[in-house]
């Protein structure tokens, strides 16, 4: 089984660093009825639409190793999660101080109000056309990694660390995502 999910890793993967990102809209998009679940059939068609070849054998291995409760649905976070690859501690220490540092409240949420100070929206194409705001820069900002079901303007530590895993399963070297991340921060 674990062969069958890494040989779906990988064709995500192929794709470039946001592959696994595609694929969740691709079932974001087949979710019709809203419930963040699909049936086997709008799995399979997912899948499909998003140009991913398994074979329904395959298909039918994966959904029934992801879905755990044998409720016939799966959670397509939950899937996601399983979907990219685990993290080193080196990288999930360097993802919580990118974290605690835009949590200035030390909350356990990064808001609008934690941005203030520490984002400079001041060179954002849409705030110095006088589009937008400094907040809805910020509430932008926000919106990439805040979950897609709930897009309430707070960050918590795992949409953060969720956001990133997905960054991650695209870097190779631990060295290179920490310097990305300390550059990226100015940790």
């Amino acid at each position: 089984m674990a062969a069958t999910l890494e040989d779906l890793r990988q064709q995500c993967l192929s794709r470039g660093a946001a592959g696994i990102k595609g694929l969740a809209r691709t079932f974001r998009i087949m979710d019709d009825d809203g419930s963040k679940s699909l049936n086997l059939e709008e799995f399979q068609k997912g899948l499909e639409t998003y140009g991913l070849c398994l074979g329904k054998e395959k298909v039918k291995e994966i959904f029934a190793f992801v879905d755990k409760d044998r409720s016939g649905t799966l959670d397509f976070e939950e899937f996601l999660e399983k979907l990219r690859p685990p993290m080193s501690s080196t990288r999930k220490q360097v993802i919580k101080q990118a974290f605690q540092k835009l949590d200035r409240t030390g909350d356990g949420v990064i808001t609008v109000q934690d941005l203030e100070g520490v984002y400079n929206s001041k060179h954002h194409p849409k705030y110095k056309s006088g589009e937008w705001t400094e907040e809805q820069v910020f509430r932008s900002f926000l919106d990439n990694f805040d979950s897609p079901y709930e897009k309430d303007g707070k960050v918590t530590l795992d949409e953060f660390v969720n956001y990133y895993s997905g960054v991650s399963a695209s870097i190779d070297n631990d060295d290179y995502f920490v310097t990305m991340m300390q550059n990226a921060w100015k940790l």
